[in-house]
């Protein structure tokens, strides 16, 4: 049976957003209320109150006034309109647009309401009805079924708080309004400023990958943000999203997201190894290490690092603990120590002449503490010796908290002065939150710095961005290999597992070495095999699926009679129609698979292999196309990469040749999409080669592939 091979590769928009949505020189309501406890007029309110310095106009039949603003009875009445925010019932929606957008020339659309796609096909048919119209006169459209938008230009957002706005603070895009709404509230409390944010809600034309293409094509770095927030519940085109929070990032911005919706329980079951073991989160790790993104699970930890992005980034992993309470500085030592950073003890000259200056009882060790009874000027010392004569200091982290005895406003001003002035990194770890608030206050929202309440927090935050890599490239070379041969086998082949000697094709032609086999179905083949490659050898079904599940698999077999009576034994297995015989083979079981997840494309999966490979999973993934580097840093990252060394004498395994094979691997899924799972597993590896010992193979036609 042959099928048609129809390949689309997913093809990037070039659509900028509008100007009109961005910076408009005229704003219209429509839905436009005196009562503020509804979204026409929170949103009319919010609008009045921001820096919006172009013409405002109100839309509702039934006032004439609205907030003290002249209201027009009908859209038809308007004068030409940059932008327009609709707040009314989704069915008068459509009509509306196609009045703006036709008549009256407005090109940013906000749309608060409700009941489109969300809500029923009917609302589906509505939305789309609306995107054709924007779409044809180049228009950009936010939500629908979304909280609105804001920027440092205008706000058309209903919801609050709306945060300080800077230039240069946080680029927040997100999928669901009521999260934002959250995550504002924990950030602004800490300090936290924004230059946008983008509700996205239904995302009915602008998404957030949508987003990310116009903050990367209209980067400056003079004057962009340079940190980037995430909130998304879906991935609607991952390529897209890889590619432009990619090139942001080696632009020099920092991007985290969170991606929700990561229980197993939304996984698909599938039914080999791999399938078991890939998922859709997994895919979303994979794709989020590749593009550089910092990943994190809850509002929080978000709004942590960003905050930690806003200051200038770490040059290395040694940081000073400055503090005058111990415990605090024993836990964020902990933290940072058991995640890969490090808290180095400081000695020698300079730390004795440190010591000197500051009370007795004190110690510069690292952490460095200066009692309770410390003062401003002996935090503002640390701080300097930590700056200019600590050569092994990358950062510092200065936790102050006060009993509630006495104010120190000098404390928090030195601190001030020090974070804007010092080229490394000060973290500001203010616990309270009550006995100060007063100056904690005056240092968040007059001195405008950040607070980080808890130092564990932070601690976490920190290495997280340093354990996240940086952007892998997006077009890694790949090896050759022979497509012609792997696109004729495909041609040829059937949906559903290959048979061996199929996917003996496609390994050879993506040169990855295979062990000597042979599948015979008498006896006497058997013999004849054996006697031509020698003991000992391997006997496997041929047939059934988990071969070692259903007892299919004899190791070690080193004489004639033992090959004639498991010969016997295993066509009697259900559903064995022959049995394949390999050389025994000796080393460390290795794995890597395959899965094609739904819309990520080819995730690649590698690690110990064997039986185990369900049961340990030490396993490592990224996504298609994988470079030899990338594959060799995530080797490495193995819980089990020891064994690659040769650990107590063992063998080592050549690391560079595994990471070859990953790439193969990488390579041949891309001249074959149609593959949708793959298994090779175990691999035989020791310091001269890699075989593949047992391989499956299953592939999937589709008219279109990802």
């Amino acid at each position: 049976m042959h099928y048609k091979l129809i390949h689309f590769t997913e093809i990037f928009s070039n659509t900028m957003i509008n100007p009109k949505l961005l910076n408009p020189q005229s704003i219209a309501v429509i839905g436009s209320s005196n009562d503020v406890t509804k979204p026409g007029g929170k949103v009319l309110k919010n609008l009045l109150n921001s820096n919006f310095k172009g013409k405002i106009y109100a839309v509702n039949p039934k006032e004439t006034e609205v907030q003290g603003i002249k209201c027009f009875a009908k859209v038809d009445d308007l004068p030409p309109t940059d932008c327009a925010i609709l707040a009314v019932a989704a069915k008068y929606c459509p009509e509306t647009v196609e009045i703006l957008a036709n008549n009256k020339s407005t090109g940013g659309f906000i749309i608060l309401s409700a009941g489109f796609s969300e809500e029923s096909p009917q609302g589906a048919e509505l939305e789309q009805r609306i995107v054709r119209t924007i779409d044809a006169v180049g228009g950009s459209l936010i939500g629908a079924n979304c909280t609105g938008f804001l920027n440092t230009n205008y706000c058309g957002a209903f919801d609050e708080p709306i945060p300080p706005l800077n230039p240069r603070g946080v680029e927040f895009i997100t999928g669901s309004g009521a999260t934002a709404v959250f995550i504002k509230e924990y950030g602004i409390s800490n300090g936290l400023t924004f230059n946008s944010v983008w509700a996205v809600g239904n995302s009915s034309q602008t998404g957030i990958e949508d987003v990310l293409e116009h903050l990367d094509f209209t980067f400056n770095p003079q004057t962009s943000s340079r940190v980037i927030m995430l909130y998304m519940e879906t991935i609607r085109k991952p390529q897209k999203l890889l590619q432009h929070a990619a090139s942001l990032i080696n632009k020099g911005c920092r991007i985290a997201a969170i991606k929700s919706g990561n229980s197993e329980a939304g996984s698909r079951a599938a039914s080999s190894h791999t399938g078991a073991m890939a998922s859709s989160d997994a895919a979303v790790d994979a794709l989020f290490r590749k593009a550089g993104i910092v990943r994190c699970y809850s509002r929080e930890e978000l709004t942590t690092v960003c905050s930690v992005f806003m200051f200038p980034e770490l040059q290395g992993k040694n940081i000073a603990i400055i503090t005058h309470a111990g415990g605090p500085a024993v836990m964020l030592t902990d933290v940072l120590a058991n995640n890969g950073l490090q808290v180095p003890h400081i000695e020698g000259a300079k730390a004795d002449e440190l010591l000197g200056k500051l009370f007795a009882g004190s110690s510069v060790g690292n952490p460095i503490d200066f009692l309770a009874t410390g003062t401003a000027e002996q935090l503002g010392t640390i701080i300097d010796y930590c700056e200019n004569e600590f050569q092994n200091i990358d950062a510092m982290v200065v936790i102050f908290g006060s009993p509630g005895l006495f104010a120190n406003w000098e404390v928090y001003k030195v601190l001030d002065e020090k974070i804007k002035r010092c080229k490394k990194p000060i973290f500001p770890v203010l616990p309270s939150i009550i006995n100060v608030k007063d100056e904690i206050h005056d240092f968040i929202f007059n001195k405008k710095n950040i607070n980080f309440p808890e130092e564990c927090v932070l601690g976490n935050a920190l290495a997280k961005i340093m354990n996240t890599p940086k952007p892998q490239p997006i077009a890694p070379i790949q090896p050759k290999i022979n497509f012609e041969k792997i696109r004729d086998v495909i041609a040829k082949a059937q949906n559903g597992y290959l048979k061996n000697e199929e996917i003996s094709e496609l390994l050879a032609a993506a040169s990855i070495e295979q062990k000597p086999e042979k599948v015979v179905k008498n006896v006497d083949d058997a013999l004849d095999f054996v006697r031509k490659i020698g003991f000992p050898v391997v006997m496997k079904v041929v047939g059934p699926l988990h071969k070692s599940d259903v007892g299919g698999v004899v190791l070690n077999v080193k004489d004639e009679q033992t090959v004639c009576k498991e010969f016997a034994r295993l066509m009697q297995i259900p559903d064995t129609y022959a049995v394949e015989i390999d050389k025994m083979l000796f080393g460390t079981e290795l794995f890597a698979g395959v899965k094609r997840e739904k819309p990520f494309g080819h995730q690649l999966l590698f690690g110990l292999g064997g039986i185990f490979v369900e049961v340990v999973k030490d396993i490592q993934s990224t996504l298609a196309p994988a470079g030899k580097d990338e594959a060799l840093s995530l080797i490495k990252k193995l819980r089990g990469y020891k064994i690659f060394q040769g650990i107590r004498g063992q063998t080592p395994i050549n690391e560079q040749l595994f990471a070859e094979i990953i790439t193969r691997i990488s390579a041949l899924v891309q001249a074959a999409p149609e593959i949708v799972e793959m298994d090779l597993n175990p691999l035989i590896a020791n310091s001269q080669g890699i075989i593949a010992v047992d391989a499956r193979i299953r592939i999937e036609y589709l008219s279109i592939f990802l």
